[in-house]
């Protein structure tokens, strides 16, 4: 009976599919090695990187549309404001070069986050972070310089030194009217009407704001445990932002005005991109993306409906097995009662 038992489990498991008791710890095995290969980071940029990419191949086409239209922002001229001869008394600080020139900001607020995210994906091996982590800080970066420059041009309001801008032998011209007849260079006072909102700022606030958020997902600074020294660590991107604000009004480009509303204006719009590819930092899952958790779920999903087939299929062979040994009782009490019968035929 166990051989007959043993054959009709090997026979469904190779016409229909089944699984036999014996491979249950197998299939196990399988599922949890499957689990952990997700969990230690099997998504990698050789074998999932392009995949990734042509998922998200419509935002990288939206970021190529958002730099050209920075680059005709940049371009055009911007709103030349009234700026009449009273007006001049808040207007004549010194014309000071930049101590934060403009080349650096794309480096600490775009370069140095990426290397802190490929530092996070040489650990962690997990090309979702890494993709997400660079879409989203690149997204939060130029949605906050089109918006900055395009209200730069809209509103035209003068620098702290648009005098010496327009005027730099400081003999100050004006038409019938009061308004100003500038005879400096032409991009130097182009640029003296752009100082609302500060374009160092937003942009200091776009990057370190993103990689602040980033950081606090990461070592889980709101886990509930007392670490406030991880305080600190999110608070230096933050406060180099602040720091690169405050030159802007000590090199007089830029009123406080001009600060503080591009500060706002790039933490905000850095809130919102962050939040479009992770958990907010206070949440247990705010470590890692939305599409890591995802992986993780569909994963778990699968490994339960194997689990259900297999239990399903063990089920099965063990009617199967109740019903072969029915047979076999039925045929045995049949031949038992037949020689019962000759028996008693013989001895009557």
């Amino acid at each position: 009976m166990q051989e007959v038992s043993s054959k009709r489990s090997e026979i469904s498991v190779v016409t229909t599919g089944w699984f036999s008791p014996d491979d249950l710890p197998l299939i196990e095995q399988k599922n949890k090695e499957r689990m952990r290969e997700v969990q230690l980071g099997s998504h990698t940029v050789k074998s999932h990187g392009l995949t990734v990419a042509r998922t998200h191949l419509h935002d990288w086409l939206i970021l190529v549309l958002l730099m050209l239209i920075e680059i005709i922002l940049y371009a055009i001229h911007p709103f030349y404001r009234f700026v009449g001869k009273d007006m001049m008394n808040d207007l004549k600080y010194p014309l000071k070069s930049n101590t934060v020139p403009v080349w650096a900001v794309p480096v600490y607020s775009v370069l140095l986050p990426i290397v802190i995210f490929l530092v996070v994906y040489f650990r962690r091996r997990d090309v979702y972070d890494l993709h997400h982590a660079i879409l989203g800080l690149l997204f939060s970066v130029l949605v906050t310089a089109v918006i900055t420059d395009a209200i730069k041009n809209a509103v035209g309001r003068p620098r702290p030194d648009f005098f010496w801008r327009c005027f730099p032998d400081g003999k100050d011209v004006y038409d019938m009217l009061g308004n100003v007849i500038c005879h400096g260079e032409k991009n130097v006072i182009k640029e003296g009407h752009k100082s609302f909102p500060s374009g160092h700022t937003s942009w200091s606030f776009a990057g370190l704001g993103f990689l602040s958020l980033y950081l606090s997902g990461k070592i889980k600074v709101f886990d509930r445990r007392g670490h406030i020294a991880k305080l600190c660590i999110i608070f230096f991107p933050l406060l180099f932002a602040t720091l690169v604000g405050i030159s802007r009004v000590d090199d007089y480009w830029h009123h406080w005005q001009d600060v503080f509303a591009g500060g706002l204006l790039g933490f905000t719009v850095a809130t919102f991109c962050y939040l479009q590819f992770f958990a907010p930092p206070y949440h247990p899952e705010g470590w890692g993306p939305y599409a890591y958790f995802r992986v993780l779920e569909e994963s778990h999903g699968r490994t339960q409906a194997a689990n259900v087939q297999a239990m399903e299929a063990q089920v099965d062979n063990e009617q199967d097995e109740r019903s072969i040994h029915g047979c076999i009782g039925i045929s045995l009490a049949r031949n038992s009662s037949s020689k019962l019968e000759e028996i008693e035929s013989g001895r009557t």
